[in-house]
């Protein structure tokens, strides 16, 4: 589906995402609902704040074959490539964490040239148990990664408010 490269243009693909898992039978509140939820929303934002380009809209694409599910997000700006390895931010920095996510909880990722036409695709995959009730196969993050995300979930949290002619201006993600 093709959505417009903005905030509302991501919350709605991720919004489209969670649903679409629900009708699939993976509810609302199950984990592998979650996590694409969370991976979708990552890399909209990526690409409306990335690979943004005026007047062209950003793709994105859910697949499940053979018990994975593999979310492709395309959009027109070749030359902002995502890096193969995500960097780790500093503990004071308020942006820069949402490929860490996306490696946190995707079986498999990656970014690949769009054919035929320029941009690129970033996609990830994530693998499920097709068979039983049990949606959860993965295992969780490495306590380094958590440890970092929850600390600056904490700064953020307490941080004080901007001061007037501040020139931050921090990540606005979804």
């Amino acid at each position: 589906m093709r959505f417009t490269s903005t905030p509302r243009g991501a919350r709605l693909a991720r919004r489209l995402v969670s649903h679409r898992l629900n009708d699939w039978g993976h509810p609302y509140a199950t984990p592998v609902n979650e996590a694409l939820t969370l991976i979708t929303a990552e890399l909209t934002a990526n690409a409306v704040r990335h690979g943004h380009v005026p007047g062209r809209d950003f793709h994105i694409q859910l697949t499940l074959a053979e018990g994975v599910f593999r979310i492709e997000v395309t959009d027109t700006r070749a030359e902002r490539r995502p890096p193969c390895t995500p960097p780790t931010p500093d503990s004071v920095s308020e942006s820069g964490r949402g490929l860490l996510l996306v490696d946190a909880l995707a079986d498999d990722w990656g970014v690949t040239p769009r054919p035929a036409a320029p941009g690129k695709t970033v996609w990830a995959e994530l693998r499920v148990r097709t068979g039983g009730h049990s949606h959860t196969l993965r295992v969780a993050p490495a306590p380094t990664n958590v440890d970092l995300l929850l600390s600056t979930a904490s700064l953020l949290r307490d941080a004080p408010a901007s001061q007037p002619g501040d020139a931050s201006c921090g990540d606005h993600r979804l």
